[in-house]
Formats: C-alpha cells, sequence, structure tokens
C-alpha cells in the first residue's frame, strides 16, 4: 500500500482528516509499517503509551481483563480505524490492551510525532478533544446497553452495525453477514458468555431475524432491525 493510499485512509479518522492532503502524507512519512501475528498481544493494560496504530488489513480486539481473570472486549479495530490513541494522546498508561484477532498490517506512529502534530496543527487538536469525548459518550452507551437490554438485542445491533461497516446492499430485504467472528469473541464484544451467545441467535432464528448459513448468517433486515429496537430487559 502506497503513501496516498495510507493517506487516503487518514482521511477517514476522526484525528486526521481535518489536515490538507500534504499534511497528511507528512504524516505518514513519519510513521512505519508493522506487522503481528495471530493472537500476537500488541499492548498490555498499563503499558506506556507510547504509538498510535493504523490498521491497514486484519483486525484488532481491545479488551481488559476483569478481577476474575475473564477477557472483556468492548471494541475491534479494523482496515481503516486508529488504536491506541488514548494513552498516546495524554502520555498515561494504556487503558486497555490490543491483541491481533488473525494476523495484521499496520502503521505505527510515535508520540512525539502526534504531540507535534497537535501543537502546531489548532485543527488536529480540536479533533483530538472532540475523539476524547466522543469516545466517554461510546462508553456510556456500551455500558447502558449491557446494563439494560437483553442479549439478543445486543446481538442484533452489533450485526446490523457490522451490516452498516460492510456496505452490503440488502436483496428483497435480506443480506448476508459473514462477521469473521466466533462466538466467544461476539460474546466479548456484547458482553456474554458463549453459551448465551448462542442462545440468543436461537432465539434470534426462532424471531426470523436471521438464518444460519454455515459460518454466515443470512438477515432480515426488517426484522432484525425490529429486535434491535425493542427497549429494555
Amino acid at each position: 500500500m502506497d503513501h496516498k493510499t495510507i493517506a487516503l485512509l487518514l482521511a477517514q479518522t476522526d484525528l486526521f482528516r481535518d489536515l490538507d492532503d500534504g499534511d497528511r502524507l507528512a504524516v505518514v512519512g513519519r510513521m512505519r509499517r508493522v506487522q503481528f501475528e495471530t493472537n500476537q498481544m500488541i499492548f498490555s493494560r498499563g503499558d506506556p503509551g507510547r504509538e498510535i496504530y493504523l490498521v491497514l488489513d486484519g483486525r484488532i480486539r481491545l479488551s481488559v481483563l476483569s478481577a476474575e481473570g475473564r477477557e472483556l472486549s468492548f471494541a475491534h479495530a479494523g482496515p481503516g480505524q486508529l488504536f491506541g490513541e488514548i494513552a498516546t494522546l495524554d502520555g498515561g498508561e494504556r487503558t486497555a490492551g490490543a491483541t491481533a484477532i488473525g494476523p495484521v498490517s499496520a502503521m505505527s506512529l510515535p508520540q512525539k510525532a502526534l504531540i507535534e502534530l497537535i501543537e502546531n496543527h489548532p485543527k488536529v487538536a480540536k479533533a483530538a478533544i472532540r475523539f476524547l469525548c466522543q469516545r466517554l459518550r461510546d462508553t456510556d452507551h456500551k455500558l447502558e446497553a449491557i446494563a439494560l437490554h437483553r442479549i439478543e438485542v445486543r446481538l442484533a445491533r452489533l450485526m446490523l452495525s457490522a451490516i452498516k461497516l460492510q456496505g452490503a446492499v440488502p436483496k428483497n430485504g435480506e443480506v448476508r453477514l459473514d462477521l469473521g467472528l466466533s462466538q466467544s469473541e461476539v460474546g466479548l464484544l456484547i458482553g456474554a458468555s458463549r453459551p448465551k451467545v448462542n442462545l440468543a441467535l436461537t432465539a434470534l432464528e426462532d424471531m426470523g431475524a436471521i438464518t444460519r448459513s454455515g459460518a454466515a448468517y443470512v438477515c432480515d433486515i426488517e426484522v432484525l432491525g425490529s429486535v434491535a429496537d425493542m427497549d429494555t430487559a
């Protein structure tokens, strides 16, 4: 992937979209390519935040460990997405761990380069503030969803988000969805155990929202949307 293509990916991120093309190319020039293997831990919670990463290919799981030692995943970072921003922005410790789900290709930007960008570009500084505020809002919404909504509602919303991200076009009201995640991975994303995810999938099937097709799902957009709109448990 050449520098111009990577700069286009940066243009889609909250932190760097307000830079002009030349400045984004300068950012890319200060980045280095990194590769991660399946299940490789990129950083752990508590590590110093020295770099911010842009995913080119593959997927990263962001997670924390509960007091009981259970891994709780709150987000994934895929192609075109940044991760590792929080600690890199404030110079503190990592608030979560990052693990490669499969082979991952990414670009890393040193903290020093990021801080220089913030100091020299007011638009980047404002974008950093917006990013941090939005992260707080997203966290509040996810905690509310886990506390108030049934598992099948959370699962339906996850599926609809994945469909939107993939840009799939419904045919006769249906879309084929391949999450590319195990039931355990899905459970980590919605705050549920693997057996409960399996029960929720069965419930969605019974409601006519999905049909299992091997490792993929055929989703009825209207029914899935109705489930996602259910209010509380």
